[in-house]
């Protein structure tokens, strides 16, 4: 069951850190939160991950799509915690 703790706990967290990645000029500091970021969706509820990552197994943890993948998390759990999306 995906609690609404749980999203809003996500979104925090993503939103946080994808402000300092956006506007971070420093290689270490991005993959360092690509590695938080992946740490975190180890041990996130595996309904509310499938619910962000649809069909892909690499959802938030491929380096080449980690920026679309964290902008695309964050608008989704913004769309859930505002009820303009339901998960399915």
């Amino acid at each position: 069951m995906i609690t609404k703790d749980s999203i809003e706990s996500a979104y925090c967290f993503f939103h946080q850190k994808y402000r300092v990645y956006a506007f971070s000029h420093s290689d270490m500091q991005r993959d360092d939160i690509e590695y938080a970021i992946s740490s975190y969706v180890e041990g996130m509820s595996r309904e509310l991950y499938s619910a962000l990552a649809g069909n892909r197994g690499d959802f938030l943890l491929c380096h080449a799509s980690f920026d679309s993948d964290m902008r695309e998390a964050i608008a989704r759990l913004e769309n859930l915690m505002d009820g303009r999306q339901t998960i399915k």
